[in-house]
């Protein structure tokens, strides 16, 4: 038995049923529970799982042109516990839980479709510059009423302070915080029960719609660990208060997006931040990085916009940036470097959709940083002002797009694995085609009585 499982049922008797957990290529937490006498032999043998599991629509059925269903008759493959991730679920007595990752038949080579290990890939990868990655990720999430509106739609939730319905846009507001103080405080309990670094909460540019930041970290794996179990927390810490909590790139079409902002710094072997600099749009290693992010955006943007609705997210001027672009200080622009202290500088990547899954964005950032630096990128000038009203190098805003850039890339292949990209391809592809032959109501509405 591992010293951490032996430690942690010593030390929590009351525990019966240990949840094993992964993440499909949506970021959608799977996986299966296991009890007390049974979860020794999970961390000596590890336990099965259909590989189906990476390869499921938005629908959960899989995706047969994956090559992963009946292809191979729905076989297993090996999954082993994570270290470091067994703890309690702060809203279940007698609950446990802990990550797992999916490995081949023999237990030991990684399964390529499992998006945890597309991010350990490119970690190794990313070795060979000799810099060590810090990473932190920012989440913006919707609270939402549990009952819709007259017409089915969502709707903001009832103030349980005063009573009224969230209405208007009030940014960084705090009484929009004390109205939901209850509900921010449950969340940074759980997330505190479950070691995670979980240090502010902010009200964002919509009602209902908040930010929730983890600090950062300097391994990467970790970071997205992190970024999947606070999802888990916000959920159900909502469901207690009678919310809904969601993680729609777009869940109101005139309000807000939300985004998973991941900042990244890098160290050398001194320990020293290489993104430091007097002047930060003139450092040639800070540069180079956006350069690479800048150039493999295109290539990369269908790991970080996993949806149909994530492209919605791309409307202009709601600080959702639709464009190639970068810049000191500037919420328009793709790749953004914050102000404050020269030896924090970082590049914050404001491209992915709160939906993106974080092992696959975490990933893409890594890999287009390696890119820069290795090719020596050049981002060209920096934006100054309004990007949204500049002409600049638009992303693509809509899936097909994107999907044929990711699956023509060389370097996508390459950096991914062929196995990963083919696997991910055929399910954005069905899901792509499941999307777009829905009969929406506003074309009943609008088409029914006159055509």
């Amino acid at each position: 038995m591992s010293t951490e499982l032996k430690e942690f049922l010593n030390a929590h008797p009351d525990v019966q049923t240990i949840e094993l957990l992964t993440t499909d290529l949506n970021g959608m937490v799977r996986g299966k529970r296991v009890e007390r006498e049974a979860i020794r032999k999970v961390y000596k043998d590890g336990f099965s799982l259909p590989a189906s599991v990476y390869a499921v629509d938005a629908t959960g059925t899989t995706v047969e042109a994956s090559g992963l269903g009946m292809d191979t008759g729905d076989a297993d493959r090996i999954c082993r516990p994570v270290p470091g991730t067994l703890t309690l679920v702060p809203w279940l007595e007698g609950r446990a839980q802990a990550l797992v990752t999916m490995f081949e038949t023999d237990g030991v080579t990684p399964f390529p479709a499992d998006p945890r290990q597309v991010l350990q890939r490119v970690l190794g990868q990313f070795q060979t510059l000799g810099y060590a990655p810090v990473v932190a990720v920012e989440l913006e999430f919707y609270l939402v009423d549990r009952e819709r509106d007259a017409w089915g739609r969502l709707q903001p939730p009832v103030s349980p302070t005063t009573g009224r319905r969230m209405n208007s846009t009030q940014v960084y507001s705090m009484d929009d915080l004390d109205d939901y103080d209850a509900f921010i405080q449950e969340a940074l309990r759980m997330a505190r029960e479950q070691n995670l670094p979980a240090d502010g909460v902010i009200a964002e540019y919509a009602p209902g719609q908040f930010e929730v930041n983890l600090h950062h970290c300097k391994d990467p794996m970790m970071a997205a660990d992190h970024a999947i179990m606070l999802k888990r927390i916000i959920r159900h810490a909502a469901r207690e208060f009678g919310l809904e909590a969601t993680f729609m790139a777009k869940p109101y079409i005139d309000q807000a997006g939300s985004g998973t902002h991941i900042h990244l710094s890098m160290l050398d072997d001194q320990g020293q931040n290489i993104f430091t600099a007097e002047d930060p749009e003139q450092h040639t290693p800070l540069r180079h990085a956006i350069g690479g992010l800048l150039k493999t955006a295109d290539q990369s943007q269908a790991l970080l916009f996993p949806t149909i609705n994530s492209y919605r997210r791309l409307s202009s001027e709601i600080y959702a940036p639709n464009s190639k672009t970068w810049g000191y200080d500037n919420r328009t622009v793709a790749m953004r470097i914050p102000s404050g202290d020269a030896a924090a500088y970082r590049v914050e990547h404001r491209l992915a959709g709160a939906d993106a899954n974080p092992y696959l964005a975490v990933a893409a950032v890594l890999a287009g940083v390696q890119y820069g630096l290795t090719h020596k990128a050049d981002p060209g000038p920096a934006v100054v002002g309004n990007a949204y009203e500049q002409d600049h190098e638009n992303l693509a805003d809509n899936p097909r797009d994107a999907l044929r850039a990711f699956e023509k890339s060389a370097w996508v292949q390459e950096t991914f694995g062929t196995a990963f990209t083919s696997v991910y391809a055929a399910c954005k592809w069905g899901e792509t085609r499941l999307f777009e032959q829905q009969v929406t109501p506003m074309e009943l509405d609008l088409l029914l009585p006159y055509v």
